[in-house]
C-alpha cells in the first residue's frame, strides 16, 4: 500500500469566526502574514513527508478559509522542486471550472518536467459551492468538464504537429505544449467517485479511482470499478488503481491519540459550515441523482456506522473510527482499524492520509507523521485481502 500525506492548509484562525467558512466569510479575516506563515509551515510538512517516505496529496479550493491552496499546481511546483522521492499527486484539478484546459495542461507538464517526472494528475468535478466562484453556469457542467478533459489529454498527449481545437465550449487556434511532459502518454490521471456509476466509467478509461471519507461506500464504489474494470480490459484491476481517504491520528498512548483527533475533528465540524443555498446549484447534480436523495431521504448521503445505522450529527471518534472516517490511537491501534476498513471495502491500494487537518498545530503533525511512518505504514505492505487475520477489531 502506498501511503500520501495530505492536508488541506486551512487558515485555522478563522474557525473562530462565526458562520460560513466558505464564499460569504469576509476576507478581512485573513492576516496575510498568518496565512504565509501557516502555508509555509505546510510546505515543510510535507517536504518532511517526502524524507519519510510518503508520497504527497495536494488539492485546491476558492473563498474558503478552509483551504489556502488555490491552485494544485502552483503548490505542486514548490514541492517538485523540493523533494525528491515522493509521487506528487493533484487531487485534483476541478477543470469544468477552468477557463482555459490549454493552461492546465501547461501547468502539468510544467511540475512534472520540474519533478522529473514525480507527477500524477486528478481531474475532478470540484465542489459545488465553487461553481458561483469560478461564475459558470450549473447547466451542462459536466459536459464542460469532459470536452475540457479531453483537449488536457490531447494537449498532453501530443507529439506531432500543433494543433487547432473547436469545441462547443473551448477553441484554440494553435495549441502546443513548451515543454511537454517527460511521462508519456500522461502522468498517472487520478478521478474520485462517490458513487458506483461514476466507479465504472473510470475503469474504462483505466484511471485510478479514489473515494474520500465514504465509509461503507468505498465498498461498493471499489467494486464497481472492479468490475468494469475486468469487463473494459480483459484483467482484473490491481489494487493500486484504487484509493480511499481518511484521517489518521497516532501517538504512543490513546489519550494523546484522542486530544489530537479531537484537533482534526473541526475539520468535519467547523470547516463544513456552508449557506445552504450554495450547497446543490441547479444544475449542478442531475435531475436522476436529485430525484434519488429526495426519495432517500436526509440520511441518505451521511456515512453509515457498521451496524448499518447513520453517523449522528455530532459524532464522538469512536464513532468517526466506526464509521471508517478516522483512524486513531496507538500504532497497534491505527494498523489494526486500517486493516479492518481494507478487509471490509475488498482492499485498496494507495491510503490518502490526512496527517495533518482542522487545527492540528505543527508539532504534533510532526510527530504523527514521524511515528506512522516509523510502525505502521511498514506492516500496511503486508495487507491482503486473503489473509485469514485480517479483521482487527478496532482496540486491541
Amino acid at each position: 500500500m502506498k501511503v500520501w500525506q495530505f492536508s488541506e492548509q486551512a487558515y485555522h484562525p478563522a474557525f473562530e469566526v462565526p458562520g460560513p467558512m466558505r464564499i460569504t466569510l469576509p476576507q478581512h479575516h485573513c492576516d496575510p502574514v498568518e496565512a504565509g506563515r501557516l502555508i509555509n509551515r505546510y510546505l515543510d510538512e510535507y517536504v518532511l513527508a517526502d524524507e519519510l517516505g510518503y508520497n504527497i496529496m495536494i488539492n485546491e479550493h476558492h473563498a474558503a478559509a478552509t483551504c489556502m491552496s488555490t491552485s494544485c499546481m502552483t503548490t505542486l511546483a514548490i514541492l517538485a522542486r523540493q523533494t525528491r522521492n515522493a509521487r506528487l499527486l493533484a487531487l485534483g484539478i476541478p477543470i469544468g471550472n477552468r477557463a482555459n484546459p490549454v493552461r492546465v495542461a501547461e501547468e502539468i507538464a510544467m511540475a512534472d518536467v520540474i519533478s522529473n517526472g514525480r507527477l500524477e494528475v486528478g481531474l475532478v468535478k470540484g465542489a459545488a459551492y465553487e461553481v458561483f466562484m469560478s461564475n459558470r453556469q450549473p447547466v451542462r457542467f459536466m459536459d464542460r468538464f469532459w470536452e475540457a478533459h479531453d483537449l488536457i489529454r490531447e494537449a498532453l498527449t501530443n507529439q506531432g504537429d500543433n494543433f487547432s481545437w473547436d469545441g462547443e465550449f473551448f477553441n484554440y487556434r494553435a495549441v502546443s505544449l513548451w515543454p511537454r511532459p517527460i511521462q508519456q502518454p500522461t502522468p498517472p490521471i487520478w478521478m474520485t467517485a462517490s458513487s458506483g456509476s461514476s466507479a465504472a466509467q473510470q475503469a474504462k478509461l483505466g484511471y485510478v479511482c479514489a473515494t474520500f471519507l465514504s465509509g461503507a461506500v468505498a465498498r461498493s464504489v471499489f467494486a464497481a470499478y472492479r468490475k468494469a474494470y475486468q469487463e473494459a480490459h480483459g484483467a482484473p484491476a490491481s489494487e493500486d488503481r484504487l484509493g480511499y481517504l481518511g484521517l489518521v491520528s497516532v501517538a504512543h498512548d490513546r489519550r494523546t491519540a484522542f486530544e489530537r483527533a479531537e484537533q482534526m475533528k473541526a475539520y468535519f465540524t467547523t470547516a463544513a459550515r456552508l449557506d445552504p443555498q450554495f450547497r446543490n446549484p441547479a444544475g449542478f447534480t442531475s435531475v436522476k441523482d436529485n430525484v434519488r436523495l429526495l426519495k432517500a431521504g436526509p440520511n441518505a448521503i451521511r456515512p453509515r456506522l457498521r451496524d448499518g445505522s447513520p453517523l449522528p450529527s455530532d459524532p464522538t471518534i469512536e464513532q468517526y473510527i466506526d464509521a471508517g472516517l478516522m483512524f486513531v490511537g496507538t500504532p497497534d491501534d491505527v494498523f489494526g482499524q486500517i486493516s479492518r476498513f481494507y478487509a471490509d471495502v475488498g482492499g485498496f491500494g494507495n491510503l490518502l492520509m490526512m496527517g495533518q487537518a482542522g487545527t492540528l498545530g505543527h508539532t504534533e503533525t510532526v510527530e504523527n507523521l514521524t511515528l506512522f511512518a516509523q510502525e505502521v505504514a511498514p506492516r500496511l505492505a503486508e495487507l491482503s485481502v486473503d489473509a485469514p487475520d485480517i479483521r482487527y477489531e478496532a482496540f486491541a
